[in-house]
């Protein structure tokens, strides 16, 4: 995975909108927007997961083990989603992590033009309830979730979750 460090200052609404009340006005030393890009294959989930993991605990972001978890299994559902419906037109994809001062967002980008919708719950199939999941983690954590088109035409599937458990985004 290729990574992109950003800098401060993206939001859990997108990377747009008024900063949320409370933050401070320097950027904590946690604080940053990192990216990384992959090739749209099935080894890129786990490599995402782990390059996710990894940059948490290298910038000493202050999450706990259960939101850690979340943010994986959150990371993990829409790289797989990424790769099974979208690399026929979206050979790369980009897994982004934005950490503000109360918040982490993630999100996974590609630049297939079909906009997912969260499926109903079908006990018969086996598939089609990863974003249900997502949005039933980041919903129990005080997070939100939501899909955009891209400039070029694409997606980005993103959640934003609080880092103190109780907070709301």
């Amino acid at each position: 995975m290729d990574n992109h460090g950003r800098g401060y200052g993206s939001r859990p609404e997108g990377g747009a909108g008024a900063p949320l009340h409370g933050v401070p006005l320097d950027p904590l030393p946690y604080e940053g927007v990192w990216r990384f890009t992959a090739p749209a294959v099935d080894a890129s989930v786990p490599q995402a997961r782990h390059a996710v993991r990894d940059l948490l605990l290298r910038q000493g972001v202050p999450v706990s083990d259960d939101l850690v978890h979340g943010l994986l299994l959150i990371v993990s559902e829409l790289v797989t989603n990424a790769v099974r419906h979208a690399a026929l037109l979206s050979p790369m994809l980009a897994v982004e992590v934005a950490v503000g001062a109360e918040w982490v967002r993630v999100s996974v980008e590609d630049n297939h033009p079909y906009r997912p919708t969260a499926l109903e719950a079908d006990h018969g199939r086996t598939g089609g309830r990863g974003l249900l999941l997502v949005r039933e983690i980041a919903r129990e954590a005080g997070g939100v979730c939501d899909v955009e088109h891209t400039a070029s035409g694409g997606k980005v599937i993103w959640a934003a979750l609080p880092l103190k458990p109780g907070h709301r985004v």
